[in-house]
């Protein structure tokens, strides 16, 4: 059963999207559409065909296709509950950081490859929002390491998670605190979740995801919504593992970490239901803040 991390990701992650748009819901006081919309979403994109623009290359075909490559790759590194990941080796969180990062890339590369200004514009903001936050994912990434298992940057994501305990949490609960805001920032940026980016916006003007898969369609555009589902889910699985301690009973854990995904949706509904998207120009501090966070944690873990 060493693949179950791997199943119930593939399996359970579209229901993330189900549950926060649920939450949102509520806080507008409407029912809001049911908790599996997003599977019949995807299930009515496959059935559809594409349309491609004639001014497009092999390049905008090929990254709706690599972009979820890229990602089902990563999940087969990210443990849940417990159960160690899928393919574990030593230095993992660097190659799942920048698999994600490969995903973006080839999101980005197809928005260029349309000659669309407004994808253009997307793509921009895309990739400096990230690459303010990818330096917030890797010394957090690094933050847990040295908390963990003695400070190795090329320990694995499934060997980190194993030793976050109740004691760990007593010793070193402060800096686990900032470690968890960080990434829950991150979490919010790296999946364009409000305050940074607004998934249901619009107004192409201030969309910074949204724009760049404005000329996918069919099962394309299926492929890029369940790949930022899986997403969600992996960087969720990330903050989880860190925040939910392991009792060395897998059933407990397993299902503790469930909980958590549970909880880590609703926080996100509750969070772009009571504030706002921030401006453009205050995205940028955000995530500096995030990146602060990390150092300042990685500051006191050196210090004990």
């Amino acid at each position: 059963m060493r693949f179950l991390p791997l199943i119930l990701a593939l399996i359970l992650s579209p229901l993330m999207r189900g549950i926060i748009n649920r939450t949102k819901a509520r806080f507008a006081g409407r029912q809001g559409p049911p908790l599996l919309q997003p599977y019949y979403d995807l299930w009515k994109l496959l059935q559809k065909g594409a349309v491609y623009s004639t001014t497009t290359t092999w390049i905008f075909r090929a990254g709706p296709i690599i972009s979820l490559a890229a990602t089902l790759v990563a999940a087969m590194l990210m443990p849940l509950g417990g159960w160690p990941a899928a393919m574990s080796f030593s230095g993992d969180l660097i190659v799942f950081a920048y698999l994600l990062g490969l995903g973006r890339f080839l999101t980005v590369v197809a928005a260029l490859d349309t000659g669309s200004a407004f994808e253009g514009m997307g793509a921009s903001r895309e990739v400096f929002y990230s690459a303010l936050a990818e330096p917030a994912l890797l010394l957090g990434l690094a933050a847990i390491a040295k908390i963990s298992v003695g400070g190795s940057i090329l320990s694995s994501l499934s060997q980190m998670h194993s030793q976050i305990s109740l004691h760990l949490w007593a010793e070193s609960g402060v800096v686990l605190v900032f470690v968890a805001l960080a990434l829950f920032i991150v979490f919010l940026t790296e999946n364009s979740r409000i305050p940074v980016d607004d998934p249901t916006t619009h107004l192409e003007l201030t969309m910074i995801h949204e724009v760049m898969v404005l000329d996918h369609s069919g099962p394309d555009f299926a492929f890029i919504l369940y790949g930022a589902s899986l997403k969600l889910w992996l960087l969720g699985a990330l903050i989880v593992g860190l925040v939910v301690p392991s009792s060395g009973i897998w059933v407990v854990d397993l299902l503790a970490d469930l909980v958590g995904m549970i909880a880590i949706s609703v926080i996100t509904g509750a969070v772009e239901s009571m504030m706002a998207r921030l401006r453009l120009v205050r995205v940028p501090q955000l995530l500096v803040g995030a990146g602060a966070l990390a150092v300042l944690a990685l500051v006191l873990e050196y210090k004990n």
